[in-house]
């Protein structure tokens, strides 16, 4: 019982620092956040040759502007995406104690989905090929059967992150928008839609390999 009691003890001040001011054992502090968030900043700039125009933050909604939040899943390691597409908001995982939150927009009806995929690869301006099913519904797809080159008008935007499940494409991305107006909607075929600005970001901050979990 008192070994019980010692190993008790030794854990509660290894929560604890020494402050000699007040010659005690005091609550260590938090850990520090992984890092300072960088001000919102969707100026125009030039990327690759291409020209990506401004977006005003007045014009979205507040709750869709990337920021630094408390951690919704403490549990996964860094570097996780959590994508809720409920409230329309993709998560990266800093640290047992942040994330940062962007806005997007998410599949409209018939096309959302839920589970778990990782990210395989990524890429920028990537090419934009229209699955047949796509075609089927929107015929003027036809000239880009093989292929949309990348660029300021391609759908998948400035950057595209690719998720696969158990090895295979599930044909689902995370991707720049040039239609930024479209996020905080449900107006997506099941691809997760960013701010380009917002998706140069994220790309940068993403792993190959790491855990997707859309809910």
């Amino acid at each position: 019982m008192k070994k019980l009691i010692l190993t008790a003890a030794l854990f509660a001040l290894a929560a604890c620092t020494w402050d000699p001011e007040k010659g005690q054992f005091v609550p260590k502090p938090p850990p520090p956040i992984a890092e300072e968030l960088q001000p919102l900043d969707w100026s125009a700039r030039e990327d690759a040759g291409f020209k990506i125009p401004a977006v005003d933050p007045a014009k979205v909604p507040v709750q869709y502007q990337r920021t630094l939040v408390p951690n919704p899943l403490p549990e996964e390691a860094p570097g996780t995406i959590l994508v809720d597409t409920t409230t329309r908001h993709l998560y990266l995982i800093q640290d047992e104690r942040s994330a940062l939150r962007y806005g997007i927009g998410v599949g409209k009806d018939g096309f959302g989905w839920k589970g778990e995929t990782v990210v395989n690869h990524k890429a920028r301006w990537p090419k934009w090929t229209p699955p047949p099913e796509m075609i089927k519904r929107t015929p003027s797809l036809e000239r880009w059967k093989d292929g949309q080159p990348g660029g300021p008008k391609n759908p998948l935007g400035a950057r595209a992150i690719y998720l696969y499940k158990d090895g295979h494409d599930t044909g689902f991305r995370i991707h720049g928008t040039p239609e930024w107006r479209s996020i905080g909607t449900n107006a997506s075929a099941g691809c997760f839609r960013m701010i380009q600005q917002d998706v140069i970001d994220l790309h940068a901050r993403v792993t190959p390999g790491a855990k997707v979990i859309v809910r």
